[in-house]
């Protein structure tokens, strides 16, 4: 689905009939929930009231926006969905995180949750199924942790002499477990070694021990921990010559 539907479907669920009862107000109040911080999410942010705008909603004038920021303190995503829930939100949107989705589906069984994810809802337990969604929650997929095999063949193919390859992954996600099965199941023959970092401390170690190494080539798996970071892995790349390896951020951006 294009980013331009996955707005419209949230502005759509900003309006629906239980959510406007519930909000006794004139203007529907959209909840956003994402790890990270907005700094990070700025283009995202601007592309997520145009298409609100472009559903007839701009904020201020006939909806209003609450969005909640965990930093990098992800531990807090249930602390906010709850927040949200007890605002009286009329729709939580989480834009493209599956802690998040996670967390407001627990926090409640009535309010409208749109969510966005890499993952395979269904196995993630968002969803019944994937035709019928069934509850209050519904969002889209971009199917990111079955790419994640392909990722690595784009690394071969641009690096055909490269021998050793390296994936970085969050071990504290919900998605690490999938997409390193992918990887095994789909990158037979190929010789790669799996790298967990979920702290900067932990990231730089990581990136050391490339350099140790002789990597070839890096793979970094999609996940919010990385895209909330993704001036320190930039950083990181150069001073370690990155020349001698490619990182590929495989979280696609909803606002590119």
């Amino acid at each position: 689905m294009r980013r331009r539907d996955f707005i419209t479907l949230v502005g759509a669920a900003a309006v629906w009939p239980r959510a406007a009862r519930a909000q006794q107000s004139s203007m529907p109040v959209v909840g956003i929930l994402q790890p990270g911080s907005p700094e990070v999410y700025v283009h995202f942010m601007e592309a997520f009231r145009r298409g609100l705008g472009e559903g007839g909603y701009v904020e201020g004038k006939n909806v209003v926006l609450i969005s909640r920021w965990p930093q990098t303190d992800s531990d807090r995503l249930t602390e906010f969905a709850t927040e949200l829930v007890n605002h009286h939100v009329a729709v939580i949107a989480t834009p493209f995180s599956l802690p998040a989705s996670l967390a407001a589906k627990a926090s409640t069984t009535t309010i409208p949750i749109v969510f966005g994810t890499g993952a395979d809802p269904v196995e993630a337990g968002l969803v019944a199924s994937l035709n019928r969604p069934g509850s209050n929650i519904t969002g889209v997929s971009v199917m990111n942790v079955e790419l994640g095999a392909k990722r690595l063949g784009l690394l071969r193919e641009l690096l055909p002499n490269a021998l050793r390859f390296n994936v970085l992954v969050n071990p504290k996600s919900p998605l690490t477990k999938p997409f390193i099965a992918n990887l095994q199941a789909e990158a037979a023959g190929w010789q790669y070694e799996i790298l967990t970092a979920s702290t900067n401390r932990e990231i730089d170690l990581a990136f050391a021990s490339l350099v140790r190494e002789h990597a070839d080539a890096l793979l970094i798996s999609g996940d919010a921990l990385f895209t909330n970071r993704c001036v320190q892995l930039a950083i990181l790349a150069r001073a370690t010559r990155c020349q001698r390896f490619m990182a590929i951020e495989s979280l696609p951006r909803l606002a590119a």
